[in-house]
């Protein structure tokens, strides 16, 4: 069925044709294409906006910082959704933003256990590193089938959260979503594995533009698809080191 074809997805950042649509460049122009080396080139770039926003807001922790970045990074994702031409310039403002996003919760996160931030730092890039391995060395292939599993149960966790979020403008809190203990620590582990799994696509994102020709600005479009997954994974990680911390 097409509405679980990843392909057809409706979130550009995990779909295959996100980089098949950007090959055909108009009639007679001449276009650079994506490199796997450009797009890490990007990330590498876009990663160090990030740490010194993350660096600013983190000494100087407020909630101005925390909802902008939140919000206008979230809009930065959105817009360069629709339109990936504009990822030159929407990649870098994503990563500003959600650099004032990190600082300020990791200093929130800070303040409740010592050394909480440097411990999910460490695991982000270790989860990273050890993802990297298992692309590389196919472990685990990124088939469409694979994309589909991945897209739909990284959709069915947004929803969880879209939903926690509206229920607790009324006071409501989902069940262990937020809790500690053996089942709020193992829906953490669950999540933390799902978000771990998206590197597989982004990294799977760089060899498919470089395969399919896609046009240069995609190398910011890869770029800002992986740090998008990296932010949620340490996001992840810190909440779970919390639960493990209060417990």
């Amino acid at each position: 069925m097409a509405i679980f074809n990843s392909k057809n997805s409706s979130n550009p950042f995990l779909k295959e044709s996100a980089m098949r649509k950007a090959t055909f460049p108009m009639a007679g122009t001449e276009q650079k294409t994506m490199t796997i080396k450009g797009a890490i080139d990007k990330t590498l770039i876009l990663f160090g906006i990030m740490m010194i926003t993350s660096y600013i807001s983190y000494t100087i922790p407020s909630n101005i910082f925390l909802f902008t970045g939140a919000i206008g990074g979230l809009i930065a994702v959105v817009v360069a959704s629709f339109k990936q031409e504009l990822s030159p310039f929407l990649a870098p403002i994503y990563a500003l933003l959600e650099g004032l996003f990190l600082g300020t919760i990791s200093a929130m996160f800070a303040a409740t256990a010592d050394g909480i931030v440097v411990h999910a730092v460490t695991l982000t890039i270790s989860m990273l590193l050890l993802m990297l391995i298992i692309y590389r060395l196919q472990i685990i292939k990124v088939t469409e089938k694979f994309r589909a599993g991945v897209f739909m149960a990284t959709g069915s966790i947004v929803l969880v959260y879209f939903m926690s979020w509206i229920l607790g403008f009324f006071g409501v809190n989902l069940p262990f979503l937020h809790e500690g203990g053996i089942m709020g620590i193992g829906i953490s582990l669950v999540i933390i594995g799902i978000a771990a799994v998206n590197l597989l696509l982004d990294f799977d994102t760089f060899e498919k533009g470089q395969e399919y020709g896609a046009p240069k600005y995609m190398e910011w479009y890869a770029g800002m698809g992986l740090l998008i997954t990296l932010v949620w994974l340490y996001v992840e990680i810190l909440r779970l080191l919390s639960k493990l911390n209060r417990d």
